[in-house]
């Protein structure tokens, strides 16, 4: 299994091999050391939480680019919209079709991943990938606004301290308080 996520410490995304027994995950940029927590990950491969932070919500996704698969997404209908002012009606579907069958081919093929609401970790060949849900809004929206929240409260305890005494816990990743 391969976990990839932001350091709680740096923030630079960290990529690791899990191995059965693996104990802790060490930061390779800024040598942080994450202690994977007991049950997290069960004998067969599943993860149950998060590695990376305190959260249990993950959500399935496919391991895929968005970015990309909007770009195909953009390239077909612009083809299209071509063909379809030089009033070429035959090649105008074509092209939107084929645009359908690509997207088809990718969902069919392209692997599932979890994902972490929380912290954004994406967990790759893992046992249990099907027994977790499929993205949720409103979970999604509860840690975006969770985010919001710790970040204007670190901004107000900044703004109330004296010039030369940071705030407690000033310079930590909001990842890591969320």
């Amino acid at each position: 299994m391969n976990v990839t996520f932001p350091c709680p410490k740096c923030e630079t995304a960290y990529s690791a091999e899990i191995a059965p027994g693996t104990t802790a995950l060490t930061c390779t940029h800024c040598g942080q050391s994450l202690q994977i927590p007991a049950g997290a990950i069960d004998e067969h491969g599943g993860v149950h939480r998060c590695l990376a932070c305190p959260s249990a919500d993950l959500f399935v996704r496919k391991d895929f680019p968005q970015q990309l698969g909007v770009a195909i997404v953009t390239l077909g209908l612009l083809g299209s919209c071509v063909a379809w002012a030089y009033s070429m009606l035959y090649w105008t579907f074509a092209i939107l079709f084929a645009t359908a069958l690509v997207d088809v081919i990718l969902y069919v093929f392209v692997p599932n991943a979890l994902m972490c609401y929380r912290c954004g970790a994406m967990y790759r060949g893992t046992a249990d990938v099907d027994q977790h849900a499929a993205f949720n809004l409103e979970t999604h929206e509860r840690y975006r606004q969770q985010k919001i929240r710790w970040a204007q409260q670190q901004e107000a305890a900044r703004r109330s301290q004296p010039a030369g005494n940071p705030a407690p816990g000033a310079g930590k990743s909001a990842e890591a308080h969320v």
